[in-house]
């Protein structure tokens, strides 16, 4: 028994070495090196890491040479800083921000995008002043473009009189940058808090991509839903004075939502399924914060918007439209 725990040690510290040579040959391909020197680099350290892993089989000297240059490459790779002034693609350009007076928020650069398709858009921004006191409901989308596993999240805060404003969370690219899941683990991105009216957001995604969106209720509290929203403000201003990076694990769209609620929602601990987010709802449905009067496969397929997007189009009321029938809804 004792052999065999040895042997299963040694397996699994290879493996972690194996892991460890791999993210650091991706991580210096993936960097802010000269464009010319991220394959030589990469190349250079995934040979010479392969070398010490298996030499470092046998070899303690070899593992822990490996081990002194993962941890250099990991505070060099840690220090690569995040920016706010480089040439960005026009519909992430312009940032948004909050002022605070009293019960009254004004939010500056508020996105509407007049979308002729989903590459061809004019990009508009205006400034609106929302009444605290107003806020009444917090609604929140789930949005699949592939893999049922893994999805976009937004969410979108209701004041009386009809008046939404949608936060949706994601890559800040520049000109001419295209997303890649494995690059968002290696500081290709920025992150922004898209704020935008929901004839943006939500439309860029029925109309124009045709991903597949769902509109849940959230049951909350108003004072819970109020101090989520300030939160978001908060989060908001912040990165428009310090930037931070995109991570495809670890700060991303769904991570910053829980971020945003877990400080004020028992409700809101740590689950799996925030990782592999295609499941979220029906996490939140066993939380009991949607609707309950149907089984959750119902309460799913009942939520599909796409079609309701699709015949609101450009409607001013887009809004209201899209919400009408839902469950859990007034």
């Amino acid at each position: 028994m004792n052999r065999f725990i040895r042997v299963a040690v040694k397996v699994l510290m290879f493996a972690c070495l194996v892991a460890m040579a791999g993210w650091g040959t991706l991580a210096l391909y993936y960097s802010n090196l000269p464009l010319k020197l991220r394959p030589v680099a990469a190349a250079v350290f995934g040979v010479t890491g392969l070398v010490l892993v298996i030499r470092g089989w046998n070899h303690r000297r070899a593992r822990r040479l490996f081990l002194v240059v993962f941890v250099l490459l990991v505070v060099w790779w840690l220090r690569i800083p995040p920016g706010n002034n480089l040439d960005w693609q026009p519909d992430v350009a312009v940032l948004p921000w909050a002022t605070f007076d009293g019960n009254r928020v004004t939010i500056h650069n508020i996105r509407n995008c007049d979308y002729r398709s989903e590459t061809d858009y004019t990009v508009r921004h205006y400034d609106k002043t929302f009444d605290l006191d107003k806020l009444r409901n917090a609604d929140y989308y789930l949005i699949y473009w592939g893999s049922p596993l893994i999805a976009h999240t937004m969410v979108s805060f209701d004041f009386d009189g009809g008046d939404y404003v949608c936060f949706s969370i994601e890559t800040r690219k520049t000109k001419g940058q295209e997303y890649s899941a494995v690059k968002g683990f290696f500081k290709q991105y920025e992150l922004t808090y898209v704020v935008a009216d929901e004839r943006d957001v939500v439309r860029l995604r029925t109309n124009y991509r045709h991903e597949d969106v769902y509109l849940y209720r959230l049951k909350a509290r108003p004072e819970v839903i109020r101090k989520v929203f300030l939160d978001y403000l908060r989060e908001v201003n912040r990165l428009k004075e310090h930037p931070v990076w995109y991570n495809a694990l670890t700060d991303n769209c769904t991570t910053n939502i829980w971020k945003r609620m877990s400080p004020y929602s028992p409700k809101a601990r740590f689950d799996w399924r925030i990782l592999v987010n295609g499941y979220i709802d029906k996490m939140t449905y066993e939380r009991r914060t949607l609707d309950q009067s149907l089984p959750f496969p119902e309460l799913k397929r009942r939520s599909y918007i796409n079609g309701k997007a699709n015949a609101a189009a450009n409607d001013p009321n887009f809004s209201k439209l899209i919400r009408q029938g839902l469950p859990g809804f007034d």
